[in-house]
């Protein structure tokens, strides 16, 4: 039988990928220059970069484009792909205004006048300046109550803080339990430290406290980590209740408890954060990208006094210290009441969003916080994502699945959603095309 033209090609490139024609890093061409270099429909272009990744031969670079992967490693470790050039991204969540570019250049003015700049161009604490871990412990008071500088950690964005928490106080071949749908960027740090993580049943995000006291008492764990304020990729908050019932069984059975907050800020009215309820045990991750900018890598680690020694010796050896700019920059922001603008703005952006969401799928099951740019489709019985996935590539937009978020056992059907980048006007006629693909899928 006589092969697809689009797999043919994939074969071609395949080989040519394989035998170190193509090196790993080497960038391809967009499928629009692709398919006039062989010839074909865009269509057959988009399908043979989806075989190609499919094959775990390519992977695709937000922004910058498609690119030879390095075979010698893991196809994914937990981490989504990303859309490509050609492909309307809704992978990734990069909430933004048009107008951040005009508080960026405010922001480096300020810093350029400032009487300190030469410092910004030396070494800086393992841990951050005082004084701006001093501003950020001071701002998080409203939610976590009083934070001792001294035990919070200035980091480079939230994901450099889950990779110091699992390289500073975890060893390889301990566990964490975490939920059955869980944020890809830890388990990616799990799985370059070596760490075994567990599925813990729960309903709609909201880990289970007795499934949390079952699975401690079947093996061993050595910490729980959780999303209790707005999960992704569901949007749940934990209830108070909940919190209260699983902070009990982490003392029951000594777990640490970490505490992811990168979206807790849509939240305006949240339950008490875990680590005022469990101070002794509980390892608060913060970051500013999603509430100032996911290119401004900043962001937090508050802890336990016992354990900020093990940390900093973390930081010193992936990064040695945040970037003094930056974190210049966002503490100026705090002071000025420029953080505190932006995260209301990205609340009501997100609701803005929502809406848009939920008239589109009307009728349909939806999982999403009301604050949020991104929301969960769970898939309707005997409909699959992965043909989903491809028929929506063909015509030009990129979505996940729930395979990269899924940690134990078999994933579910379903979709994720991520729009906080994509022009508001833009998005009923997306969301449509989505809707069209699933209900082709799933008969309805």
């Amino acid at each position: 039988m006589k092969k697809a033209r689009y797999i043919h090609l994939a074969d071609m490139l395949s080989a040519a990928i394989e035998r170190g024609k193509l090196v790993p890093g080497t960038k391809l061409p967009t499928h629009r220059a692709f398919a006039q270099q062989f010839n074909v429909a865009l269509a057959t272009a988009t399908r043979v970069y989806g075989e190609l990744d499919r094959r775990g031969m390519i992977i695709g670079e937000a922004g910058r484009g498609t690119y030879v992967r390095d075979l010698a490693l893991p196809p994914t470790l937990g981490v989504q792909h990303t859309a490509n050039d050609d492909l309307i991204d809704l992978v990734f969540n990069m909430p933004g205004e048009a107008t951040d570019a005009d508080i960026l250049r405010a922001g480096l003015r300020r810093l350029a006048t400032a009487g300190d700049l030469e410092a910004m161009l030396r070494y800086q604490p393992h841990g951050g300046r005082s004084h701006e871990r001093r501003i950020i412990a001071k701002s998080l008071a409203t939610t976590l109550g009083k934070v001792d500088p001294e035990c919070l950690l200035v980091t480079s964005g939230g994901q450099h803080g889950l990779a110091t928490l699992a390289l500073g106080l975890f060893r390889r071949g301990q566990a964490i339990a975490t939920d059955a749908l869980t944020y890809p960027g830890f388990k990616s740090v799990a799985a370059l430290q070596g760490l075994d993580l567990v599925a813990v049943d729960g309903d709609d995000g909201a880990m289970d406290p007795d499934a949390l006291d079952r699975q401690c008492r079947q093996g061993k764990l050595r910490a729980v980590y959780l999303m209790p304020t707005v999960h992704n990729p569901l949007g749940t908050v934990m209830s108070e209740t909940s919190r209260l019932r699983l902070v009990s069984i982490a003392r029951k059975h000594d777990l640490f408890i970490i505490e992811d907050a990168a979206y807790a800020f849509l939240e305006p009215d949240p339950p008490p954060s875990l680590i005022t309820l469990a101070p002794e045990r509980t390892i608060h991750v913060g970051s500013f990208s999603k509430s100032l900018a996911t290119g401004l890598r900043l962001g937090y680690v508050v802890a336990p006094a016992a354990h900020v020694e093990k940390l900093l010796g973390a930081i010193r050896a992936t990064t040695w210290n945040a970037p003094a700019l930056i974190s210049g920059l966002v503490t100026g922001w705090i002071e000025d009441g420029t953080l505190a603008k932006s995260q209301l703005t990205r609340r009501q952006d997100g609701a803005a969003r929502q809406l848009l969401c939920r008239s589109a799928f009307d009728g349909m099951p939806l999982l999403s916080h009301r604050n949020a740019g991104f929301a969960w489709v769970p898939l309707a019985k005997g409909a699959r994502a992965e043909p989903i996935v491809t028929r929506l590539k063909e015509q030009g937009i990129s979505v996940s699945g729930a395979d990269p978020f899924a940690t134990g056992g078999a994933a579910p059907q379903a979709l994720r959603l991520a729009f906080g980048g994509l022009a508001k006007d833009d998005l009923p006629a997306i969301f449509q095309t989505v809707r069209a693909a699933i209900a082709e899928d799933s008969g309805i």
